[in-house]
């Protein structure tokens, strides 16, 4: 699996953490152990311009995810396939204000943002009730894992 973290946000980051937080969803989601995953953390004027360049939206968000060969994840009968799973956008300046309204802190909301963003990689949304009720059950569930290790 490559894993790629780039920091150009600015602010001091443990890539490697993050890079291995990644290994852990990725292998936990059955996704190729050949993928390729590539997380940028920016500032807010970055994140800002490519969240209305791409989302139409206006100001910093948190997260965008950028899937490339629409990779799914893995089930138990079949093997996974192989590509480039995508690109994330991670904004540590509004991680650490959503970390701290939330009363857990910048990397927790970085731990968060991460997971979430590899699931919309994957595929998932929260568009509608059902999806969101699957997919931050199973951001949940992989977010307690990753800390019960």
């Amino acid at each position: 699996m490559t894993i790629e973290v780039l920091n150009e946000s600015g602010h001091e980051l443990d890539v490697h953490h993050l890079a291995t937080l990644s290994r852990f969803v990725m292998d936990e989601m059955r996704v190729h152990p050949q993928a390729e995953l590539c997380i940028k953390a920016v500032d807010e004027p970055t994140i800002a311009q490519l969240n209305e360049q791409w989302m139409e939206k206006q100001g910093p968000t948190d997260v965008l995810a950028f899937p490339m060969d629409e990779l799914r994840p893995g089930l138990v009968n079949e093997e996974p396939e192989e590509g480039v799973l995508g690109d994330l956008v991670l904004c540590p300046d509004v991680a650490e204000k959503q970390g701290e309204t939330a009363g857990h802190g910048k990397l927790a909301e970085l731990e968060l943002l991460t997971v979430h963003g590899i699931l919309h990689l994957l595929g998932y949304d929260h568009a509608e009730p059902e999806e969101h009720k699957e997919m931050f059950g199973l951001q949940d569930d992989l977010l307690a894992r990753w800390r019960s290790r």
